[in-house]
């Protein structure tokens, strides 16, 4: 039984590496960790309007991380208020929508503590599945985008010149974000979701030469820490998401020390 589940948890962290390291890059070129911390509180009402409403909750996170990104779209024209400042809103109050939606109804029995530090030994092969087929869909999207994604990273203007519709691409863009934090979540919780899609892409970046190369090493970094962090949660009886978390941080200072050398 215990097999079964460090499988599915080493399954599912590899998994969610494929699909959140060639992202990461783009999540590190743009400078965007604090947008994804956003989309990571966000997520949270998520959690609570989807088991309020009995729907599925990889759905209703998607649906939730998509409305507070188009929101933001809008807001961010507003050139009375910081694009930090509109980010710091939107995470905390949408984060206070969240606990309160899940606090006001009593018969929804839900483990908030599961999907605030993640619990990646209670994945099902249901969420194997999910994780799979709607990584496999994501990865196709992102490969189709990959040269616009790169052409705006670089230049957003230069790229509208040259016929990228940029709104269309950054949507997109923040739709797949969307999609990863909803099935990371479980993985490793709404307060450490981030680290999966900005730690592994900031190790590789210094050994990288070209966009995909810096994407497959993030992979592999990242495949590495969900390695590594499920060794230390079996050997020192850790838990295992932030176990996960802490083996990334270690690999990113360790690339650290050998590029100085």
């Amino acid at each position: 039984m215990l097999d079964n589940l460090l499988i599915h948890a080493l399954l599912a962290g590899v998994g969610i590496c494929f699909l959140a390291g060639p992202l990461g890059c783009f999540v590190v070129w743009r400078r965007m960790s604090y947008f994804g911390a956003t989309l990571a509180h966000a997520a949270l009402l998520g959690v609570g309007l989807g088991f309020v409403l009995s729907i599925n909750v990889y759905i209703a996170i998607i649906g939730i991380c998509v409305a507070v990104s188009l929101i933001l779209v809008a807001l961010v024209k507003d050139l009375r208020f910081a694009d930090d400042t509109i980010l710091g809103i939107l995470a905390h109050g949408t984060l206070a929508a969240g606990i309160i939606s899940v606090s006001m109804f009593s018969n929804v029995r839900l483990d908030i503590m599961t999907y605030l530090f993640g619990d990646i030994l209670s994945v099902s092969t249901a969420d194997l599945v999910w994780i799979y087929c709607g990584g496999a869909i994501s990865l196709i999207c992102l490969f189709c985008l990959w040269r616009p994604l790169i052409s705006i990273t670089a230049d957003a203007d230069i790229a509208f010149v040259e016929g990228v519709s940029v709104s269309v691409v950054r949507i997109i863009f923040m739709i797949l974000i969307a999609f990863v934090i909803a099935v990371t979540m479980k993985i490793v919780g709404v307060l450490l979701i981030i680290s999966l899609l900005i730690i592994p892409a900031a190790a590789a970046r210094p050994f990288s030469r070209t966009p995909e190369q810096m994407a497959l090493l993030a992979i592999a970094i990242g495949s590495i820490s969900v390695v590594m962090g499920l060794k230390l949660s079996w050997w020192v009886d850790t838990p295992a998401s932030p176990s996960i978390v802490v083996a990334a941080t270690a690999l990113f200072f360790l690339t650290l020390i050998k590029k100085q050398r």
